[in-house]
């Protein structure tokens, strides 16, 4: 059984699958090299990369991560603006520091290869790390995956995924019928189930203070994002469009006009600027799809009469039982069912939490999470010039705007639908093996090919 904090990670940007899983993946082998006694004798690492960690990686912060991973520093705990000033000394000729103790000489050209058009068959996402002796034999090779959200999977373990967990929960569901049988049962909300499994490694306590610390950097991205003037990195410069956003808004309000209101659309481009220029942000359930939930949470306290930490945390943990249900039938992988899978399971996510905290059933809740996906199936990830900036910034901010009107929607209606949660999870799936690999996170299609890159 997954949990809340799998859906729901600290890190930074701008991709969870490019940038946090790789980094993860990068520093789980330098323990390895400790562990396994070797790190003494390497002398040189090798990191190759493949499929859409090759095609797009460079403008999603691949090689960096995985070269700062090696340096032992983790998604939740390097300061992110530290990276760039030790990625410019490793690029002027600098040793890699292995497990943050053991300096080896490095050559970015010559230890790092991207390739870009091979395809391993487990999944898009692929990376293999070699470390060698002085004399050139090798001491230790892993294959990594990164499948999604931050989780990544090593290739001896990668047909073991889906098995049993080792730590039984109250209410194992592995689809919306069970879960939400459960909830009927026994008179709980999503919510309640999720925070009683959760409880098994946990107490409530803990369990509620993480979850609010998680809201918190949530709430510091949007407020940061808010004031950050400036243009993305990358060759396109792209100008930051939500401080603008912000003062029009704000001055609008303060006239009383209540005709524009685009607060969760400029929640959401404010987060999604952040982890476009590799700030703090919370994977939600993916990096590029980080604004939504965010945006719709920061929505309901600012303009919920009723909001409440208690209702923070119930947003929450009904986000994650939805992120949870796609996470286990389909996938939450732009690289392996494009968009739909990112931008469309995190307003799925928002659209259901906002109609819970604001006292709907649970019909209505699954109504909301099933009527975001519905509509965008068949959504692509086409990235221009592999940055996670056009159209990603703006389509956070759109998702935003409808999942608020997706769950007053659900709200006003009894929650009968004839399409059930589960079975537009699957749709979307199958939707995603059907597309093609040019519009799943590579950039060989779609948007991505209607702006050249500037030469650099």
């Amino acid at each position: 059984m997954l949990s809340v904090f799998d859906l729901f990670k600290i890190g930074i940007g701008p991709s969870s699958s490019h940038t946090v899983g790789p980094m993860l993946a990068a520093c789980r082998f330098a323990d390895l090299l400790v562990q396994q006694g070797v790190l003494p004798q390497t002398a040189q690492i090798k990191v190759e990369l493949y499929g859409s960690l090759a095609l797009t990686g460079e403008g999603h912060g691949t090689v960096d991560a995985a070269l700062l991973g090696l340096e032992s520093n983790t998604p939740k705990g390097i300061d992110p603006d530290t990276m760039l000033p030790r990625m410019q000394q490793l690029r002027a000729g600098a040793k890699l520091r292995l497990a943050a103790c053991h300096e080896v000489d490095f050559d970015l050209a010559r230890d790092v290869q991207l390739h870009k058009h091979l395809f391993l068959p487990q999944h898009a996402n692929a990376m293999r790390i070699k470390a060698f002796a002085a004399d050139g034999s090798s001491l230790l090779t892993k294959t990594y995956f990164s499948v999604g959200g931050g989780f990544i999977v090593d290739e001896e373990h990668w047909y073991q995924q889906g098995e049993p967990a080792e730590v039984a929960v109250p209410y194992d569901f592995h689809n919306s019928a069970q879960l939400i049988a459960h909830c009927q049962r026994q008179g709980l909300t999503m919510a309640q189930l999720v925070m009683a499994n959760e409880c098994v490694q946990r107490d409530q306590a803990a369990v509620r203070q993480q979850l609010l610390e998680i809201a918190a950097v949530m709430q510091a991205c949007v407020a940061k994002g808010c004031k950050h003037e400036g243009r993305l990195p990358g060759p396109f410069a792209v100008k930051r469009r939500a401080p603008a956003l912000y003062r029009r808004l704000e001055a609008m309000h303060m006239e009383g006009r209540a005709d524009v209101m685009l607060w969760p659309m400029l929640y959401a481009m404010a987060v999604s600027e952040e982890n476009a220029s590799g700030g703090r942000v919370v994977t939600a359930p993916t990096n590029g799809a980080a604004g939504i939930v965010p945006a719709v949470l920061q929505y309901y306290r600012d303009f919920a009469p009723n909001a409440s930490d208690e209702g923070v945390v119930d947003f929450l943990l009904t986000a994650a039982a939805i992120g949870m249900l796609y996470k286990m039938n389909a996938s939450i992988s732009g690289a392996e069912v494009g968009c739909q899978g990112e931008v469309g399971v995190a307003c799925s996510m928002a659209a259901g939490a906002y109609c819970a905290v604001l006292g709907g059933t649970l019909a209505q809740v699954e109504n909301a999470a099933e009527i975001a996906m519905e509509h965008h199936l068949g959504l692509t990830c086409d990235p221009v010039g592999g940055q996670v900036q056009v159209p990603c910034v703006e389509r956070n901010g759109v998702a935003a705007e409808k999942a608020i009107k997706i769950a007053q929607l659900a709200l006003l209606e009894d929650g009968e639908h004839l399409v059930s949660l589960d079975k537009v999870i699957e749709t979307m799936y199958r939707t995603g093996l059907d597309m093609k690999n040019s519009y799943k996170e590579t950039s060989l299609g779609g948007l991505a090919l209607t702006v050249a890159q500037p030469e650099c």
